[in-house]
């Protein structure tokens, strides 16, 4: 029986999930040497890890509810992440010549470009497991 009754909930968390999915595939690219200077093969995968788990959890969100242990995990990973990139995103707004989030290469003089994306990597994951969370709160008032 599927905990989400509703056709478009059920479609919104399943378009959510793949997006999820596709994030996660995106941070595959980060293992390429062409365009990351020296890259983290560990940092590229926990983030493929991240984002897998994501959604992962929003398809099991259509089906039944998700332990709240593992949105909790999820969220205080995003908060420690955010934590940790934000000085280079500080750095790519207020140090930087100009503010930006794209580049040919990440050349370890512009590292404040990627700790940007990571930050806001790491916001968007916020949103999503708040999301999941208030689907959860949801269904537990629905199902009392």
């Amino acid at each position: 029986m599927a905990l989400l009754k509703r056709p478009l909930l059920r479609g919104l968390t399943a378009a959510l999930g793949l997006l999820f999915a596709v994030f996660a595939l995106f941070q595959l690219n980060d293992t390429n040497p062409e365009i990351y200077h020296q890259p983290s093969v560990l940092d590229a995968w926990s983030w493929v890890a991240f984002y897998g788990l994501i959604c992962v959890l929003y398809f099991v969100s259509i089906f039944r509810r998700v332990p709240q242990i593992l949105l909790g995990l999820a969220a205080a990973f995003c908060l420690f992440e955010m934590v940790r990139s934000g000085p280079g995103l500080y750095a790519n707004f207020f140090e930087a010549e100009k503010f930006t989030m794209t580049g040919a290469s990440m050349a370890p003089t512009r590292s404040e470009v990627e700790l940007s994306r990571e930050f806001f990597g790491a916001l968007i994951g916020l949103f999503g497991v708040a999301f999941l969370w208030w689907q959860a709160r949801k269904a537990l008032r629905i199902h009392s």
